[in-house]
């Protein structure tokens, strides 16, 4: 059983939430993906944004994001079938969010840019194999 969706006074917050959940319903596996792709990559650019804008609060909140995106790709694996590729991602992902937990105390944006854009290619890769 999930629990019931909270809906805040954010009204930007709530959209995106409902939002979320009906694009995740949908997809099928490696839609859920993708789209788990975009939302760290996001996450990872607006985490950029916020620490130019001194924002510390909205930077925790997307790193937080970007960080249980991370976990949840990697959970997601499978060993068995996946073998040396399964085993090569979870060692990018664990890599990558090393990456932002190290320089989430700082105030330079560039390694969140620097993770998003190695996401970037993951992703066009990932687009590709499923394309092929």
């Amino acid at each position: 059983m999930t629990a019931p969706m909270r809906l805040t006074t954010d009204a930007a917050a709530t959209y995106r939430t409902i939002d979320a959940v009906g694009r995740t319903a949908a997809a099928d596996p490696h839609q859920l993906v993708e789209l788990m792709y975009k939302e760290c990559i996001a996450a990872l650019r607006s985490a950029a944004f916020a620490t130019e804008r001194k924002q510390t609060a909205v930077k925790s909140e997307r790193l937080s994001r970007a960080t249980a995106i991370l976990f949840g790709l990697e959970s997601g694996l499978d060993f068995e079938r996946g073998g040396e590729v399964s085993r090569t991602l979870a060692t990018l992902y664990h890599g990558l969010r090393s990456q932002i937990v190290n320089s989430s105390l700082g105030s330079d944006p560039a390694p969140f840019r620097a993770v998003a854009d190695d996401l970037e290619e993951i992703a066009d890769a990932w687009n590709q194999a499923r394309a092929a």
